[in-house]
């Protein structure tokens, strides 16, 4: 028996079933399969150099790269910025409060002062020209420091303190005030700083006639050229001469009170001056209807006649 090194290949026909057999000896049979081997390395290859391709071509360059992270280091910077200038509008904006505080503290301390000044506060007690005192044992804690937020919250509220304390201290500069106008307003005292009750208010003996005349007056008897001055604030609406006067001040303290001081060697004043209580008005003098140096004092509410001796006797307010 002989060995036959060639294969067949039977092929099968579609019409009546009949095949046929192909005699294929072996080279050609490897050279067949090395053929297909070769086809279906090229398609591998094919598709990996494709596969490579596309990775290549979505990958990003070094450029490309660069200008991404530059892009991104931009964006940052600008955000960077950002909160700075945010930063400073609100420093800006603390400042600006923190100035307006001052200032409105340096209000309250002036009138405080004044207070003190006018006794309305005991100088001893306050001290506005100083810091108030604070202290205290520490707690051995490190504190930490505070938000913005929080330091934000801290002035609005002392914004607020302060503004009730102006209001409560703007409160008492008018008590204050008014009190003061009204003790100035209020008569009370004597007409001179020097000299004797010579003729009381009524009826007496005319030192001219010796017949019983009203006298709507006191006089106070003093040294020639002594000071005549006014027992209350007020505005000057007379100021000369007038008969049997001599020369007089008459001056106007409101609530209808009047004051008259008469026989003057001189006048300090003038119609239309707002005066203080205290004031010097006029010279103790001999003018008019007189029999020597003195002032005669007169008191008048609502056009009438008042006993001066209450007013001189008058307590201080």
């Amino acid at each position: 028996m002989t060995s036959d090194s060639s294969m067949n290949i039977i092929l099968v026909g579609k019409r009546h079933g009949k095949s046929r057999a192909l005699p294929i000896n072996a080279p050609i049979a490897i050279g067949v399969s090395l053929f297909f081997i070769a086809l279906l390395a090229t398609a591998v290859w094919s598709g990996y150099s494709m596969a490579v391709s596309d990775v290549k071509e979505q990958s990003p360059s070094e450029a490309e790269l660069v200008s991404q992270w530059q892009s991104k280091l931009d964006s940052q910077k600008a955000e960077l910025e950002q909160v700075r200038q945010n930063v400073r509008q609100q420093v800006d904006a603390l400042t600006l409060r923190l100035g307006e505080m001052q200032s409105r503290l340096l209000r309250l301390d002036a009138l405080g002062q004044r207070f003190v000044e006018t006794g309305v506060v005991a100088s001893d007690e306050f001290d506005f020209s100083q810091p108030a005192a604070v202290g205290g044992p520490e707690d051995g804690i490190s504190g930490e420091s505070f938000t913005a937020p929080q330091l934000t919250d801290m002035i609005d509220s002392l914004a607020l303190r302060i503004e009730d304390r102006e209001h409560q201290l703007r409160m008492l500069d008018i008590v204050s005030s008014q009190k003061k106008l009204e003790d100035e307003l209020y008569v009370e005292g004597r007409p001179i700083t020097w000299g004797w009750l010579s003729s009381k208010y009524g009826y007496r003996s005319d030192p001219f006639t010796g017949k019983r005349t009203w006298h709507d007056g006191v006089d106070l008897a003093g040294r020639e050229g002594s000071d005549i001055i006014s027992v209350a604030a007020g505005v000057v609406t007379f100021a000369g001469e007038r008969y049997g006067y001599g020369n007089l001040v008459e001056v106007d303290h409101g609530d209808g009170l009047l004051t008259r001081y008469a026989h003057a060697k001189s006048i300090d004043v003038n119609v239309g001056d707002v005066i203080q209580k205290g004031q010097v008005v006029a010279a103790m003098g001999s003018t008019g209807r007189s029999t020597g140096p003195h002032v005669h004092f007169e008191v008048l509410e609502n056009g009438k006649s008042k006993n001066p001796e209450t007013y001189i006797r008058r307590a201080s307010r």
